[in-house]
């Protein structure tokens, strides 16, 4: 059995908590024992929370490409405090020198919606800027400047990490420290969290795409930040309107993934239901089931931590997680069981 804790969040939460018990039930008998937590806040109280396989509260769990998500964050406080100009602002202002002529006037908005045309593609190792060649580049910055262009910049969505490691190396240039340290002073010290580790490589650059290790709790934080619409108590961490844009569905890649409808600035979007009621999820997604899912009109959060890394199922059970948990909500007037 997991260490859970299923807590009665009040009448102004409308989640059936019996219900939520039984799917922790079911998650402790999952054949793969690789879930490591899930944890539920709904209106700002904690509805339930659950570690397995070993893992716990205190555990710093790499969330892989979810961490692009948070880059996406970083990108727009640095646009805030007027770092960065804006999202239109080509690349090779930014970046410097090194950088090819023809991905100079790539911009800021095409790396965060994946639409760069940079000749760079994850699932095609032959790809000049496929994230394991980079990963074994003696620079990755100067790697990355020398990937070319595929095809004519906001043509097309093609994820890739590339795109996200160089917005980073933006936002690093701009604000002239590491990523992490300008998380730290601008993201995470805000919200209270202390405790991260973020993969470095060479030069020292922080891996804007992905690797950052974070607790569940810590996950939960950043989701109720962007519930709250960018403020943290009565701090304002990131603008409104940066959030309403990373998080609306600017692409449409239904057809290219069989878990979201679109893509924002590094923020997924899909409709699910709640009780038979369509809901708009946002969320930020990492290899193996790492999740952070923003459900604004139900005022919940739902974070996922997996280790099924490599998995094809570990998507598809974050996904059913998050089914599940929408399936003990329950309108107004219908009065949920207390657990």
């Amino acid at each position: 059995m997991p260490a859970a804790a299923a807590i009665s969040p009040g009448a102004a939460t409308r989640f059936d908590l019996d219900a939520i018990n039984q799917l922790i039930s079911g998650w402790c008998k999952d054949e793969h024992p690789d879930l490591r937590g899930v944890r539920i806040v709904a209106e700002g109280q904690l509805v339930a929370e659950a570690y397995f396989n070993d893992g716990r509260p205190d555990l710093l769990h790499d969330i892989r490409s979810a961490g692009k998500s948070i880059t996406s964050l970083l990108a727009g406080i640095a646009i805030d405090k007027k770092l960065i100009p804006n999202v239109q602002v080509p690349i090779g202002q930014l970046l410097g020198p090194g950088l090819r002529p023809e991905a100079k006037p790539i911009t800021l908005e095409h790396l965060l919606t994946m639409r760069s045309g940079l000749s760079a593609d994850d699932e095609d190792p032959r790809s000049p800027g496929n994230e394991n060649l980079m990963d074994e580049a003696a620079s990755w910055i100067d790697f990355a400047l020398a990937v070319p262009v595929r095809e004519r910049p906001g043509q097309s969505y093609q994820y890739c990490s590339l795109n996200a490691f160089l917005t980073g190396a933006c936002v690093e240039n701009a604000c002239g420290q590491p990523l992490d340290e300008f998380a730290r002073q601008h993201l995470f010290g805000p919200l209270g969290i202390d405790r991260f580790e973020w993969r470095r490589g060479p030069q020292n650059r922080v891996a804007g795409q992905g690797n950052l290790r974070l607790t569940l709790a810590s996950l939960s934080a950043l989701g109720q930040m962007c519930l709250n619409n960018g403020r943290a108590g009565a701090s304002r961490v990131v603008s409104a309107q940066w959030l309403q844009r990373a998080m609306s569905p600017i692409v449409s890649i239904s057809h290219a993934d069989p878990f979201a409808d679109g893509y924002g600035y590094m923020w997924y979007s899909k409709t699910h239901e709640a009780s038979g009621r369509p809901v708009r999820v946002n969320f930020a997604s990492g290899n193996g089931g790492n999740k952070i899912y923003v459900i604004p009109e139900l005022k919940t959060v739902v974070t996922v931590a997996s280790a099924a890394y490599g998995r094809p199922y570990g998507q598809r059970r974050s996904q059913g997680i998050l089914k599940g948990i929408l399936n003990t909500w329950r309108p107004s007037g219908t009065a949920p069981s207390k657990g």
